[in-house]
């Protein structure tokens, strides 16, 4: 069975990564833990906040992968405590964001069992470009090696 793309008109010429997105919004989690926050700061600024009260500084990795923000939480259980009754799980997960284009991260913070993740997205500066156009006679053979050149410039 063939998959229906989203972007299979010749007018989203380009623009197979945001269908790449859009499988990567279905993939991510939709668990409910650890709770978080998503806050707008200034301008250009987002902060993520996560609420992961047990775990330390350590117990905690934040990568960034592409355009996707992956926070991993992991506890050891100490075998040797005796539990009369366990309700602050100490499970382990993994919370994946999808960010815009240009997003960054620009610093992770632990205070009071909240992880804070800063984010940035630098104001972009819209750039016009003039194409110049050359006249040629090329034959037919010419115009059907331009691709193959075009994707020489590209592997290399």
């Amino acid at each position: 069975m063939s998959r229906i793309s989203l972007f299979d008109s010749p007018l989203f010429l380009g623009f197979d990564h945001f269908e790449r997105l859009v499988d990567q919004l279905s993939k991510s989690s939709n668990e409910g833990y650890p709770p978080y926050n998503i806050e707008q700061l200034g301008d250009h600024g987002f902060r993520i906040t996560l609420a992961v009260a047990g775990f330390s500084p350590e117990n905690l990795d934040v990568s960034m992968e592409d355009n996707q923000l992956t926070v991993k939480g992991r506890q050891d259980d100490d075998v040797e405590r005796v539990y009369l009754h366990r309700g602050i799980a100490t499970r382990q997960f993994q919370r994946s964001f999808v960010l815009a284009e240009g997003i960054e991260v620009s610093s992770a913070d632990f205070h009071n069992g909240l992880l804070h993740i800063n984010l940035i997205r630098p104001k972009i500066t819209s750039q016009v470009k003039k194409i110049d156009i050359k006249s040629s006679s090329l034959t037919d053979t010419a115009m059907k090696a331009i691709p193959a050149k075009i994707n020489e410039h590209f592997i290399k």
